[in-house]
Parts: C-alpha cells; structure tokens; sequence
C-alpha cells in the first residue's frame, strides 16, 4: 500500500467549515460542517487511521442551520463550536453557539443514517447588537475558559462556564474605520501571554490587546483586495501569515508592517486559507478556488534555517561549518501541489496530533487526506 496516497471521504452535502480537534493530541481527528439549505445539517468527525489509511467516522445533527465556521476546543475534546445561518421570518442573521459531542462516541460504529445523534447544545453565543458572528476562537493553549468571538465589527470577548450551559460577554472593542468595516477572519495568537488576536477586516490586518481592548498594530493594505485568512507562526512570535482575493500568500514581522517579508504567487485564484505547521513551521499550506492545495518550504523565514549564512564578525570553526554547508541548504519553493479536488477548496488544516497529516475540504464535499512527502519529512528530520 502506498502510504503518500490520499485518503478521500465524500460528505452528502456541500461544506466549508473545517477544524483539527486540537484537545485531544494522541489521535488524527477532524471536524467537518456541512452547508445545505434543503435538509438538516451535519457535522462529520473524522478519525483517521494513519496505519491501515482508513478513516472511522461519526455523524451528528446540527439543527440550528448550514455551518460557515467551525472551531474545535482546545480545552476539551468533546467540545466545539459553529457560526451557522439562522433563518427567520423576516430576516437571516449569523448565529454562534457552543456544542457538546454525545458522550457515547465511538468512532469505529457502523453508521446508521436514519439515527444520527444530534449534538448537544451547551450555549448560544448570540448577542444581537453586535450583528453577524463570523467566527469562534478558543484559547490557543486550552489553558483558560476564553473565547473569541468576531461579529460583523466587533471582537466580543465570552468566559464560558460548560459546567452550567453559560457563556458571559466579559469585554468588547469595535472597529472603527472608514464606511461600514466587516470583519472576514481572526487568529488568536498563541504568543505574548495569548494576550493578542489578529483580525482582517477588507484588506488590513490588525493586531488587538485583550486586555485593553486597544489595536496595537495595523497593517494597511496588507493585500490588493479581500483578506481571507491569517495564522501566526507557531515558533516566531513575531511571523504572521496572510491570504486573500488577490491570489497570494503573504509573511509579515509585526514589528514592521510596511513592508512584507515575502510574497507567494502560485495560486491562479481567490486564496481561502493559510496553515503553518504546529511542529515545523518552515511547513506552510495554502487552499484557494483554483481547486488546489499548495504545500510551501519557507525555510528562510521559519525557526530552523538549517545552513543559512551566520552573520557574526568572529568567523569561528562552527560558523565556517555552516557556510561550507549553504550549499546544501533547503531552499524556499514549492514542496507539492495537491490536485485532488474540483471545486474551490475553502479549507485547510493540519493534524494536531500528527505534524506530516493534514486535510483539506473543497466545497462539494470532498474532504482530502494528504501527508508530506516522504523524501521531505526526512530531509527535516535527518
């Protein structure tokens, strides 16, 4: 069996919501929402046998509408939560709320369709005034109950009890800007105390203090049109990622937002989506509408620049080595493209338990499970 062949599962609806479940680090696990507006929606979560390239899986009812956004907890791994399309009468509104998987779960069950569970609801995240929730964020450590939620303009900051069903709006900043600002995306950043979220709204980035609620820095026109998404650095506190309608993928030092640090141009469309690796982060994935994953070497801006020229004015021994081997050195480029899918890919993420895994969802429902190339793997790893 070819172990670098993907995995690919077929969903019944079409879908745009993906999460790895990061709670829980022993097992390959994903959740998947889907996006119909004729039937009950679902969320699939996917267990991933890496050894025999199999994949378990589970079905529960989402009641409540299509789902645009999911976020898998970092604190429990029984826990998630979902921004869907709430319909009434008179108008369409974006809901969030929180969920529980049913105690019961059992990833190897064989699936009956006519008696899925529904999930369990353990709150709504609904405050009205503040308009359409775009996205939840956990705690990027798990450490603390905090969440994040992005509405149409504002960062609205919960302390949720699981407990007891509660979430409490404990704080709130609203963006202020020129016309009416909408929020596109958000990342809590895993550094500076997890004090620091990043949020894109048209084709700026902003970085927030939760504590003071204040912007702390701003980076203008960070993309010709649309952001889409952006991730941090897992090693470099100061390395941001960022995507957009402008078909690139963008690195920045926050410290100096002028200017990029560099700029990636391989998708021919709209880019949805940016990954670093947790482990390597000189693994990057990016996904866009040209129906393609794209996995990139960026060696030069990661936390293991193995080879690169050391700049220090005592040419000792040990930096002579690492000269002489530059010649050796990984160059920054493309490591692999991903072809498997045929309609935009709307997602992208690594496995939180197995740093060469990652999956992939594109909008008519196929959900991909590709891994590293192997010779890649062992060029990191040797």
């Amino acid at each position: 069996m070819d172990d670098e062949a993907p995995v690919i599962y077929g969903l019944e609806f079409q879908a745009r919501a993906l999460s790895a479940q990061t709670a829980e680090t022993d097992k390959i696990r994903f959740l998947v929402g889907t996006q119909s507006l004729r039937a009950e929606n679902q969320i699939h979560h996917i267990d991933f046998d890496d050894e025999n390239n199999i994949i378990n899986k589970n079905v529960y009812i989402h009641r409540e509408g299509e789902i645009w956004d999911i976020s898998a907890s970092t604190m429990d791994s029984n826990l998630l939560a979902t921004c869907y399309n709430k319909t009434t009468e008179s108008k369409t509104e974006m809901r969030g709320a929180v969920w529980k998987l049913p105690s019961d779960y059992d990833s190897t069950q064989v699936e009956d369709h006519s008696s899925h569970q529904s999930l369990q609801l353990v709150c709504h995240l609904d405050d009205t005034e503040y308009g359409d929730m775009k996205s939840v964020l956990w705690h990027p450590t798990g450490d603390s109950s905090s969440l994040i939620g992005l509405s149409d303009n504002h960062i609205l900051l919960w302390d949720l009890d699981s407990s007891s069903s509660t979430a409490k709006l404990t704080a709130s900043a609203e963006l202020e800007s020129k016309g009416q600002p909408k929020m596109t995306c958000g990342r809590w950043n895993p550094h500076h105390n997890s004090q620091q979220v990043a949020t894109a709204n048209d084709t700026a980035i902003r970085g927030w203090d939760i504590r003071s609620m204040q912007q702390v820095y701003v980076i203008e026109n960070a993309h010709g049109q649309l952001v889409r998404d952006v991730d941090f650095n897992p090693n470099k506190q100061y390395y941001l990622a960022s995507c957009g309608d402008d078909c690139k993928v963008k690195f920045w030092d926050t410290r100096n937002p002028t200017e990029p640090l560099k700029v990636l141009a391989e998708h021919s469309h709209w880019v949805w989506a940016v990954r670093y690796n947790h482990f390597h982060d000189q693994l990057v994935l990016s996904s866009s509408s040209d129906s393609r994953v794209i996995l990139n070497n960026i060696v030069s801006l990661s936390s293991e620049p193995f080879g690169h020229l050391v700049e220090n004015d005592d040419d000792s021994d040990e930096d002579q080595q690492v000269q002489n081997r530059s010649t050796e050195a990984p160059k920054d480029g493309v490591i692999a493209t991903y072809e498997e899918h045929e309609d935009s890919v709307y997602a992208v993420d690594w496995s939180s338990a197995d740093p060469w895994v990652f999956a992939s969802l594109s909008y008519d429902g196929r959900l991909v499970i590709n891994r590293v190339p192997r010779a890649e793997k062992y060029k990191i790893l040797l």
